[in-house]
C-alpha cells in the first residue's frame, strides 16, 4: 500500500480483501454456512416501514415546514434508512428464494424514498462487492473530480454529505462499462413516478417534501449518514472495511456489521451477530466503530479525513463491456 499524499488517494497492489478473507473464515468454521439463506420474515418489516413513512406522511400533510423539518430528522430519517438496509437485503437475495421475488420487494420498499434507485442500487451494490476500491466498476467511491471539489473542509464534507444523494447519482456516468438502463430500472421509475403522482394528488406537496427531507438525512447530514464512513473510509489504513458495533444496530437492522457481512454475504440481518461469535479471532483484532455520531462529527470536523480516505485499486476485470445480468432473476 503507498501512503497518500495530501488529497490524494491512497493505493494498494493487493486484490479486493474479502474473497480470500471468506475462504479462511469458511475453512476455520464451515458452521457459518449454517447461517446462510433467505429470511422472509423480513418482508414484514419492508410492509411496515412504508406504511409507517406513508402514514407519517399523510399524517404531516397540512403541518408547518419546522415540523416537517423535525419529524423528517427525528423520525423520518430511522424509518427511510431502515427501508435502505432491507433494500440491501433484497439485493444479496436473502428475503425470498426467488430474486425476482426480492426485485419486486425492493421497488416496493422504495416507494416512500421517492428517488428510484432499488434497482440501480442492486446492479452497482453486487459490483462494488466484486471489484472493491476498483474506480472503474465501484459506485461507492467518489471519482477524483469529486473528492478534489469537495475537499477536506468542515463545509465542503457538510455539503456533500447533505446533497449526498445527488453525488451518488452522478457516479454513475463514470463507471461506462456498466449499462444504467434496462427493463427493471424503467419499471423502479414508472412505479416511483406513478407513486409521487399519486401522493402529491392524495396527500398535496408537504406530505411529499417530508418524505424528500426523510430521505435526504437518511443518507446524508445526519448521524445516520456516518454509515457510509464508517463501511469503508480509512480511518486505520490500511485497514480498509470496518463493522460498527453500536445500539443504533438496533434500529437499523444490523448494518453495522459490515466486515462480517463482506466476509459472508448470503448471512441475512437477522443472523449478522452470529457470524462474530462464531468467529471472533477474525473480528476482535480489526478497528470498529462504536458510536455513528462520533464519527460523523469526526469525519466533518477532522482534516485529515475526506472523499479520498479510501482504498483503490488497478482493475484486474478486463477491459470493454462488463458482463452482467439483464434482469433480477438471472442475477448471482
Amino acid at each position: 500500500m503507498s501512503q497518500p499524499r495530501p488529497l490524494e488517494f491512497f493505493r494498494s497492489t493487493e486484490k479486493e480483501p474479502h474473497l480470500e478473507r471468506a475462504r479462511t473464515i469458511l475453512r476455520a468454521h464451515p458452521e457459518l454456512k449454517d447461517l446462510c439463506g433467505p429470511t422472509p420474515i423480513t418482508a414484514a418489516f419492508v410492509l411496515l416501514l412504508v406504511a409507517g413513512q406513508v402514514g407519517l406522511a399523510w399524517a404531516l400533510r397540512d403541518s408547518p415546514w419546522w415540523a416537517l423539518l423535525a419529524a423528517a430528522w427525528f423520525v423520518g430519517a430511522f424509518l427511510d434508512h431502515g427501508l435502505w438496509v432491507l433494500i440491501h437485503e433484497c439485493t444479496h437475495n436473502l428475503v425470498f428464494k426467488a430474486p425476482r421475488a426480492n426485485a419486486l420487494l425492493q421497488i416496493f420498499a422504495n416507494l416512500p424514498i421517492l428517488f428510484p434507485a432499488a434497482i440501480s442500487f442492486r446492479k452497482y451494490h453486487l459490483i462494488h462487492h466484486r471489484f472493491q476500491g476498483d474506480l472503474e466498476l465501484d459506485a461507492d467511491l467518489a471519482s477524483p473530480f469529486e473528492a478534489k471539489v469537495i475537499g477536506n473542509t468542515f463545509f465542503g464534507k457538510a455539503f456533500w454529505m447533505l446533497n449526498f444523494w445527488a453525488f451518488q447519482a452522478l457516479r454513475v456516468q463514470r463507471l461506462k462499462r456498466v449499462p444504467f438502463f434496462d427493463g427493471w430500472y424503467i419499471a423502479n421509475l414508472a412505479v416511483q413516478l406513478a407513486f409521487i403522482g399519486g401522493s402529491y394528488a392524495l396527500m398535496g406537496p408537504r406530505a411529499l417534501a417530508f418524505m424528500f427531507l426523510s430521505s435526504i438525512f437518511a443518507i446524508g447530514l445526519h448521524p445516520l449518514g456516518a454509515r457510509w464512513i464508517q463501511e469503508h473510509y480509512l480511518v486505520k489504513p490500511p485497514q480498509e472495511t470496518y463493522s460498527y458495533y453500536g445500539p443504533l444496530n438496533w434500529v437499523a437492522f444490523n448494518v453495522g456489521y459490515h466486515n462480517e457481512h463482506h466476509d459472508v454475504m448470503r448471512v441475512p440481518w437477522t443472523r449478522l451477530p452470529q457470524v462474530k461469535k462464531i468467529a471472533p479471532e477474525y473480528y476482535d483484532t480489526l478497528h470498529s466503530h462504536r458510536s455513528w455520531t462520533a464519527l460523523w462529527l469526526k469525519f466533518l470536523f477532522d482534516p485529515t479525513l475526506s472523499l479520498y480516505s479510501r482504498m483503490t485499486r488497478s482493475g484486474d476485470s478486463g477491459k470493454g463491456s462488463l458482463k452482467l445480468p439483464d434482469e433480477p432473476a438471472k442475477a448471482a
